[in-house]
């Protein structure tokens, strides 16, 4: 097995990162299934790719920013107006990590990120 650091030629994509967006949500299964036939590892924004079997993702905590929303959604049926109120960025992250698809793709994930993942899928 290789470690996570990929040895094929500088002429070739190594990885890949995704965007989250309307395209890539409605095709996901589908980017998930030829990024594992091109055996290339790829990192996601949510945690929903590595639920389908994505390698890994990294991003803004769903259940938090849907809790924010809510918290929001609150305000605005209390008479708050949404122009006053703050613009938030999210503050909690996530790092979830697909051993099994790393199995797949023939990848070790090194110790020390495992050790930082907040998850990790067998």
């Amino acid at each position: 097995m290789s470690t996570l650091h990929s040895q094929r030629s500088p002429e070739r994509a190594t990885a890949i990162v995704t965007i989250q967006d309307g395209f890539t949500i409605t095709h996901r299964d589908r980017i998930i299934k030829v990024v594992a036939k091109s055996q290339l590892p790829a990192i996601y924004e949510t945690r929903d790719w590595t639920d389908a079997g994505g390698l890994m993702a990294y991003g803004a905590s769903d259940a938090e920013l849907y809790r924010r929303a809510a918290s929001f959604v609150d305000k605005i049926l209390k008479g708050a107006k949404p122009a006053e109120l703050p613009v938030e960025q999210p503050t909690k992250f996530e790092l979830l990590i697909n051993l099994k698809t790393a199995k797949a793709l023939g990848l070790t994930i090194p110790q020390s990120l495992l050790l930082r993942a907040d998850e990790i899928i067998q």
